[in-house]
């Protein structure tokens, strides 16, 4: 890298899942939106052409219409030649094909268990870390060899165990994980703010919190406006909603989205625990117990949100294929917009161009106070020149912590189970998570039934 007055140079950037028709293109928008950094971005994917054609694209991105900077994109062939020299590390990997999401997702219905995600706990997530925690490892053991001082940006779920792994495969590793779910919660505060008070939010950012817990299950313990509390905010807006539900923009196609939600997930646990729970319904649900709000799809109606079938997925990804060849052919044109993540933002903070306090997913070094040391926990941390450190957020308060405790020792034993390619110890994780509603007898069939349909992702595993 060279450091040019305000500026940062030659910066080389692995982006691991290269080929990514989603979170590559909206990195690529918020990269030539930076007027203070430029340099180099490395495509590596096992689909190579993917990898080619989002090469194209990205060139592309350079020339669009209020475009800041330059990058320079390009495919490699293997995962050490991105890796290569890299100063930051991006990952964002689909673990296996929608295929085995399909598994993960609907095979527990068979059984009563309903998953509105399945991609971070429940059955489906346990069995899609099995497939993610070895992938995680190679990543791991790639930065080590070739680019250890580098920054590791991880967006792939499951997020928690994909860290632990890193790290555990790693320990120097520079790893953190992203997640978008506080901000959407800071974004209903600044709604509540403005409907409540008639105060208008401009940027969600202003929205100041302090968050605590795990990754899709973090709760906000404060929230401010400026000198405004905005706890007492949020509970008028619980009263006032919480048996009808909140939205925005309801229409005629509400009913189909499958991530329409009436926070009424949210307001319930706001009312059972008093605090805000800062992540969407579909998430939240899962890390509950079973029957509070999956025990049906009626069930799941009646709360005010969706389950996402993995048809949904696939016809999503179709779309995304259509829209990367007419990208590609220059039928459609490249158009900037800020995507509203935070990469490109923790990437200049670590520069040292600026500071940035936002929430991450890092191993605990006590920021959580009674929660193991070693776990990946949720809090806001400080990024500044060279530097990431976690705000010590306090002890996750005593009405949460059983919820809490129990996911975090599933997932520190799914981590340790696919580390040690232990499918009878991951079998325990299986049975100790709270969707899994079952009896021991058609939890094991259960479990043995999606290893089956995932089994091409597990050749190391004794299976």
């Amino acid at each position: 890298m060279i450091y040019n007055g305000k500026k940062v140079e030659n910066i080389k950037i692995a982006y691991i899942g290269g080929g990514s028709r989603g979170w590559a293109w909206g990195l690529m928008s918020d990269l030539a939106l930076a007027d203070d950094i430029s340099g180099e971005v490395a495509l590596y994917d096992i689909d190579m052409k993917a990898a080619l054609d989002n090469v194209i694209i990205g060139n592309k991105f350079n020339d669009a219409e209020g475009a800041k900077s330059k990058w320079s994109y390009y495919a490699t062939e293997t995962l050490e030649q991105a890796l290569d020299g890299a100063n930051f590390v991006v990952i964002s990997i689909l673990p296996g094909t929608f295929d085995e999401m399909e598994s993960d997702v609907h095979e527990p219905e068979k059984y009563g268990i309903y998953q509105p995600v399945g991609d971070s706990t429940g059955p489906g997530g346990i069995i899609r870390a099995l497939r993610t925690i070895p992938m995680m490892q190679v990543i791991a053991d790639g930065v080590k060899k070739c680019c250890p001082l580098a920054w590791v940006i991880n967006y792939t779920n499951p997020m928690t165990v994909s860290i632990k792994a890193l790290y555990e495969t790693f320990p120097e590793i520079r790893a953190f994980g992203c997640c978008h779910e506080v901000f959407g919660t800071q974004h209903l505060l600044a709604t509540a703010l403005g409907e409540l008070r008639g105060i208008k939010v401009e940027d969600r950012r202003e929205i100041k919190t302090e968050v605590i817990g795990v990754n899709h299950f973090t709760w906000i313990t404060e929230a401010k406006y400026r000198d405004i509390d905005l706890f007492p905010v949020y509970r008028e807006l619980v009263e006032k909603y919480g048996e009808t539900g909140y939205y925005e923009g309801k229409d005629e196609n509400w009913v189909n989205n499958v991530h329409r939600t009436t926070q009424q997930v949210k307001f319930d646990l706001f009312k059972r625990y008093g605090l805000i729970a800062a992540a969407g319904d579909r998430h939240l649900a899962e890390f509950c117990p079973g029957k509070w709000y999956l025990e049906s799809p009626e069930t799941v109606d009646r709360w005010g949100f969706g389950l996402t079938s993995v048809k949904w997925r696939k016809e999503g990804l179709a779309a995304r294929l259509e829209r990367s060849r007419r990208r590609v052919s220059g039928e459609d044109k490249i158009t900037l917009s800020p995507t509203g993540e935070e990469g490109v933002a923790q990437i200049r903070a670590l520069l040292g161009l600026e500071d940035l306090v936002t929430n991450v997913n890092i191993p605990n070094v006590g920021q959580i106070s009674n929660l193991p040391l070693g776990a990946v926990v949720e809090t806001n941390a400080v990024f500044r020149d060279s530097s990431l450190v976690p705000v010590m957020s306090g002890a996750v308060p005593t009405a949460l912590k059983g919820l809490i405790d129990r996911i975090v020792c599933c997932q520190e034993l799914v981590t340790e189970a696919a580390i040690k390619r232990d499918l009878e110890l991951a079998y325990i994780a299986f049975i100790g998570d709270p969707l899994v509603t079952i009896n021991h007898e058609k939890a094991r069939e259960l479990f043995n039934a999606m290893v089956k349909n995932t089994a091409k992702y597990l050749g190391e595993y004794n299976i």
